[in-house]
């Protein structure tokens, strides 16, 4: 019986790039989301602010939810484009782990309440979405934060904060929570966040 052939070695270099390559990973995977905009939440709150105004003046709910939408709409293009601005200035990718992390868990409690307004308004219950509407984007936030700056939770609480008061306020003060909420709050952290953790 012949002795077995030692295996052939691996070079020291494909070692070091194996090394070098699963560190990497392992820090992307363990550090945090922070492209976060602060310039871009001010711009969101100064648009919902505007936004918030226009939606009190109309004169029937189809309306006034046509300006809600569009306002989410602009937010959300806001957003990602300050958001991609603000990672390519601190040489980060919008398609890193953390950003998908990020994403993946503020997603869906919009998808959610995209889903309610489809359903809720149409069977008479408008006065609903307010609340929901903040309700569920704080939550969203919040999830999200959990991947990101400390901050970002906080917002994240205070606009869950604000939907569950306005869910148990008079629908008289929606508009007003609308502001509060998507306006100033926007507006309020967003200075925060620039000032913080840059743009």
């Amino acid at each position: 019986m012949l002795p077995a052939r030692p295996a052939k070695p691996v070079p020291i270099q494909q070692h070091a790039i194996d090394n070098l390559r699963y560190i990497r990973e392992t820090m992307e995977r363990a550090s945090s989301f922070t492209a976060v905009p602060g310039y871009g939440g001010i711009a969101v709150g100064v648009t919902a602010l505007g936004a918030g105004l226009i939606a009190h003046m109309q004169p029937d709910a189809a309306r006034w939810l046509a300006v809600w939408i569009a306002e989410a709409i602009l937010a959300i293009a806001i957003g990602a484009v300050s958001m991609r601005r603000k990672a390519a200035a601190g040489g980060h990718s919008v398609t890193s782990a953390p950003a998908r992390k990020f994403v993946l868990s503020f997603v869906p409690p919009l998808f959610a309440g995209a889903v309610l307004t489809a359903t809720l308004f149409p069977a008479g219950h408008a006065a609903l979405l307010p609340g929901l509407w903040l309700l569920l984007y704080g939550t969203g936030v919040m999830t999200a934060g959990a991947f990101s700056i400390p901050v970002v939770p906080a917002m994240g609480a205070s606009f869950a904060g604000l939907g569950a008061a306005c869910l148990f306020a008079p629908p008289g003060w929606n508009d007003f929570f609308l502001l509060a909420g998507f306006g100033v709050l926007h507006v309020v952290y967003g200075i925060v966040i620039a000032r913080r953790y840059g743009g």
